[in-house]
Order: C-alpha cells, then sequence, then structure tokens
C-alpha cells in the first residue's frame, strides 16, 4: 500500500537551466536530501522534474531547486502535484 505521507510533484524549471550542470547538482541535492524521482532536458530548454518524498524533503527540493547550482540563473519554477501508486527507488537523471 502506498504511504500517504510521500508527496509526488512534477516540477518544471524554467531560465537559463541546461548546460550549467543543473541536472547533475539536482540529483546530489536530491540524494543528500532523500527524495527520490528523475530529472531530464526538455527540448523547450527547461528542465522538468518528478519529486517524491515526505512534504518536508519536497520542500526542502523546491527551495533548492529554485536556485539551483552556481551558474543557473532559474527565472520560473511550476509545480503540478502528481497522484502516483509509483515509487521512486532513487532520484537520477533520465
Amino acid at each position: 500500500m502506498p504511504d500517504p505521507h510521500i508527496e509526488s510533484l512534477l516540477v518544471t524549471v524554467h531560465g537559463k537551466v541546461q548546460g550549467v550542470g543543473y541536472r547533475h547538482a539536482a540529483v546530489r541535492r536530491a540524494h543528500m536530501l532523500g527524495v527520490t524521482g528523475w530529472v531530464q532536458n526538455l527540448p523547450n530548454g527547461t528542465v522538468e522534474a518528478l519529486v517524491q518524498g515526505t512534504p518536508d524533503q519536497v520542500d526542502q527540493m523546491l527551495e533548492w531547486m529554485r536556485r539551483g547550482p552556481p551558474a543557473a540563473a532559474v527565472s520560473e519554477l511550476d509545480t503540478q502535484r502528481q497522484y502516483l501508486d509509483k515509487r521512486y527507488g532513487r532520484f537520477e537523471q533520465v
């Protein structure tokens, strides 16, 4: 049975977020925080991620994603709650 205390959010990150190590840094931060899911570049220049964890873990990850690594310039973060039965075992680039 899925853990009701686990949230899943689909996040789209806008700005200068490709070619600046954003995905690699996101994976490192996710591992530090214990969140699971995935991150990928989209053809339109944004980065998309599925972030899964406790509400506190997800909040901490979103806080980091609003800044990103030093070379990034995040202009906007769109989030959409997902209702998934699937639980990811780790966070990785796809």
